[in-house]
């Protein structure tokens, strides 16, 4: 318990804090000012300053923030401009261009998204890591990892190692044979499902030779064992070359990017139509849960959870909700649109009401998975 939950507070604060530092680094880059970088949100537990910039620790660990000079300041009209910039409060040309908010669309854009993109470029990195090392993908072919003593597969002659190719059964004597390729696991599972009790022939590949196995799948077996008593699987390890790994990472984790964004589609739906939300949505301590069972399986499978863990981070973060990078960015597109910018209180204040309904939905989720953990789901 101690150990999952320090795994769980390391891997959490490592992607906070990327994910904050790709809008620190940005924002300097370009010349805005930083004024505070958070881990964790107030009230502040800890705080030093370094060269204009407050480096602190926050009670809530659940985010970050970094404060950039001008981001919410209320005290300039919407129409600054670096030009007319020598007229307002004292302002200069030369120090406004510090100020968040007199800098360009595409260059607070470009700040606004750096977060997001830095916890992108985090999954795809340790998804490349992981690619190298050999991952179990579907091959194509079903093989035989293991077969059960006394079933009717042993009795036939079927062995571990064994390559499936096709299964089939006689109708009649005189009839044509039913036949099915095998491609994938699901593809015998429901062959032998449909022929239980009945024989069949199942054409295999070993050492390089094909030949055929007659067998009866059994209706009634131990459970686990399956009506022909095998494992079988469908999935392959596969290295890949460092040259290759980067491209292969990048398509997995936009696919997955897809994946996320359609279950966030359908989670809203839910919410909308006031329907429950499922289990697959998890809060801070679902998340915890996940893991816990991910360390089980070893450090591949934590990198594998940290990797999803940060792709999700970059996909909430890019939605345009308030409060949010993707709120934030939200509003530069208005000004875009509509040729000016949006009030300062305006937007401040629809930014800490979106803080607040964000808040207000961890306690929940987190309180369904209180529940779900008494139940035992």
């Amino acid at each position: 318990m101690v150990l999952t939950a320090l795994i769980f507070f390391a891997i959490l604060s490592i992607l906070v804090f990327v994910h904050e530092l790709g809008h620190f680094t940005v924002a300097r880059l370009i010349g805005v000012a930083v004024e505070e970088f958070g881990f964790g949100l107030p009230p502040r537990i800890w705080g030093r300053k370094i060269k204009k910039t407050i480096y602190s620790i926050n009670w809530l660990p659940i985010g970050g923030f970094v404060k950039l000079a001008g981001e919410d300041d209320e005290s300039h009209d919407s129409g600054f401009t670096q030009k007319n910039a020598k007229r307002l409060d004292g302002f200069t040309q030369k120090n406004a261009k510090h100020l968040f908010w007199a800098r360009s669309k595409k260059e607070r854009a470009a700040i606004l998204i750096a977060g997001v993109m830095m916890n992108f470029f985090v999954a795809v990195g340790i998804t490349t890591y992981l690619l190298t090392q050999g991952v179990l993908e579907p091959s194509g072919r079903v093989h035989v990892e293991k077969v059960v003593a006394g079933s009717p597969a042993e009795k036939a002659g079927v062995k571990a190692g064994d390559v499936t190719k096709a299964i089939s059964y006689q109708l009649s004597v005189i009839s044509q044979k039913e036949e099915k390729a095998i491609f994938v696991s699901k593809d015998l599972i429901e062959f032998t499902k449909l022929h239980q009790g009945e024989q069949v022939q199942l054409m295999i590949v070993r050492d390089g030779k094909e030949m055929t196995i007659a067998l009866i799948p059994r209706k009634e077996y131990p459970k686990g064992e399956g009506p022909m008593g095998v494992a079988i699987s469908d999935l392959e390890m596969k290295v890949y070359p460092i040259a290759e790994a980067p491209v292969a990472a990048a398509k997995i984790n936009i696919q997955r990017a897809g994946d996320m964004l359609t279950s966030i589609g359908r989670m809203l739906w839910r919410l909308v139509t006031l329907q429950p939300v499922g289990s697959e949505v998890a809060g801070p301590i679902g998340i915890a849960q996940v893991t816990g069972e991910a360390v089980k399986f070893g450090w591949k499978a934590v990198l594998e959870f940290m990797s999803i863990l940060s792709l999700n981070l970059a996909v909430l973060n890019i939605l345009p909700i308030p409060a949010l990078d993707g709120g934030r960015l939200a509003f530069v597109f208005l000004e875009k649109l509509i040729g000016k910018k949006m009030k300062p209180a305006f937007e401040k204040s629809t930014h800490q009401i979106g803080m607040i309904v964000l808040l207000l939905l961890v306690v929940l989720i987190s309180i369904n998975d209180i529940v779900r953990l008494v139940r035992g789901g």
